[in-house]
């Protein structure tokens, strides 16, 4: 909230009217399982330190390895598995999250969903680690009860092309009422670089009986796993993409790329060229069946390759870098840009790009949507110059809302809490220096908050 006095009482009046909105998460990475299964979790590490990069990373940055955080290791060799030493080793250290975004999200949830209020040191470790446990051991702790007492209103997952979402199935058939949808994330078969590519696409093919030998037959597999996506609640897809180049080919250029990756005779630059223009693929697939698509580039995948052969993909080492929009996203936009059923959602690590080239564009083309300050800058002053650099180009509503984006499903609230202080925060400003008349706050409060998420996904 605003140090000013004036400002702050603003804000506070703005916040009062949507800090209890139901939750819309449109996307996000938490584990279907828990709600199929609906479980106990299994301790308060793996609950709250295992499944979280932004933890481990700046562990690891300090020299603490990952397998003593209960990090799996890919050769199957140790790593800790006694959920309190893990949880002892996080208190030891938590001192190296002072200033970030984790240390407000894991105090609110220590604070708010445990009810812990003395600070997490090597001297806490044991008794919060005690408290945890025990509520975890209650029906309201798990999985669906927290669903309801976060006050979701729908969630969604993201799985890849070849996922059976047999997990989305069973919370279909255990007749819950809780809305998880998924969203199709086809990265391992779009990506000629993503590991056991012609693997997967021989599997695409199996599962869909399409031809995914043939331009046309692989086409054809992604429509009918689109399609399945959607039988499960999808309204999104998703594509984390190195950049964000999109292309425009002819059928038979294309058919004729796809020929040469196909056959493994494809170079770098036919890689480059064949993930740009499966942008532009999706983008016109998505005007048939009403799939939002979501483009995440500009971050350098698995930067270390010792890392990625011994945990595998998701271990914090991924880094952002320099993305262009501008020509990038030009071919894309030339063949559906104008289409005003398309909604196309961008995100950029790359805050230098803010200004300079995604609010111009999300201010003019009708199918363009700024997603929110993603990942690395999802922080107060990360958010904060989201809207100072965004909005007085491209509007508040050529924007979709807050996406928390995250595995950790206990710090859902406290991400969706700190959005809606930082939006109100910036609204009250706007109020205090009359650019903004304050029924026009509180009508963009709640926009912020919960309806142009829900619009823009539709959900």
């Amino acid at each position: 909230m605003p140090p000013e006095p004036g400002v702050r009482s603003i804000a506070r009046a703005l916040y009062r009217t949507v800090s209890n909105l139901p939750i819309i998460s449109p996307h996000g990475h938490t584990d279907p399982r828990w709600y199929a299964l609906d479980e106990p979790f299994p301790d308060p590490a793996q609950l709250l330190i295992v499944p979280d990069h932004y933890i481990f990373r700046m562990l690891f940055s300090q020299g603490i390895a990952l397998e003593d955080l209960g990090v799996r290791r890919l050769d199957g060799a140790e790593t800790e598995t006694d959920g309190r030493r893990i949880w002892q080793l996080f208190a030891e250290n938590y001192h190296l999250f002072r200033g970030t975004p984790t240390r407000l999200w894991m105090d609110y949830v220590l604070s708010s969903l445990f009810h812990i209020e003395e600070p997490l040191n090597a001297e806490t470790a044991d008794s919060s680690y005690d408290r945890i446990a025990e509520k975890l051991r209650q029906p309201e702790y798990r999985p669906r009860a927290l669903f309801k007492r976060f006050n979701i209103e729908a969630i969604a997952t993201t799985e890849g092309a070849l996922d059976d979402l047999r997990w989305h199935r069973m919370i279909r058939e255990s007749g819950w009422d809780g809305r998880v949808v998924t969203a199709y994330r086809p990265d391992a078969v779009v990506d000629p670089d993503f590991e056991g590519f012609s693997a997967n696409l021989d599997q695409l093919g199996e599962i869909t009986g399409e031809d995914t030998g043939t331009w046309a037959g692989y086409l054809a597999a992604h429509r009918k796993r689109r399609d399945y996506f959607k039988s499960f609640g999808a309204t999104s897809s998703d594509h984390g993409h190195a950049t964000a180049d999109t292309a425009n080919l002819s059928a038979a250029e294309a058919a004729a790329l796809f020929d040469r990756i196909r056959s493994g005779r494809g170079d770098a630059g036919d890689h480059r060229q064949f993930r740009a223009q499966m942008l532009t693929e999706m983008a016109k697939m998505s005007l048939d069946d009403g799939l939002v698509l979501q483009i995440h580039p500009g971050s350098w995948r698995n930067h270390s390759p010792s890392m990625l052969s011994r945990h595998g993909r998701d271990m914090g080492f991924d880094i952002p870098t320099r993305t262009d929009y501008v020509g990038a996203l030009k071919p894309l936009l030339d063949a559906v840009g104008l289409e005003r059923d398309l909604t196309v959602v961008v995100f950029t690590l790359d805050e230098t790009s803010y200004a300079r080239e995604l609010a111009p564009l999300a201010g003019v083309y009708p199918a363009l949507r700024l997603g929110p300050a993603w990942w690395f800058h999802d922080s107060p002053e990360g958010m904060r110059r989201f809207r100072e650099m965004t909005t007085e180009t491209a509007g508040f509503y050529n924007t979709v809302g807050f996406n928390d984006d995250t595995r950790a499903f206990p710090s859902i609230p406290a991400r969706h809490d700190i959005a809606r202080r930082v939006d109100c925060a910036f609204l009250a400003r706007l109020v205090a220096e009359h650019r903004l008349r304050e029924e026009e706050a509180f009508d963009l409060a709640r926009e912020l908050a919960y309806t142009l998420a829900k619009k823009a996904y539709r959900l």
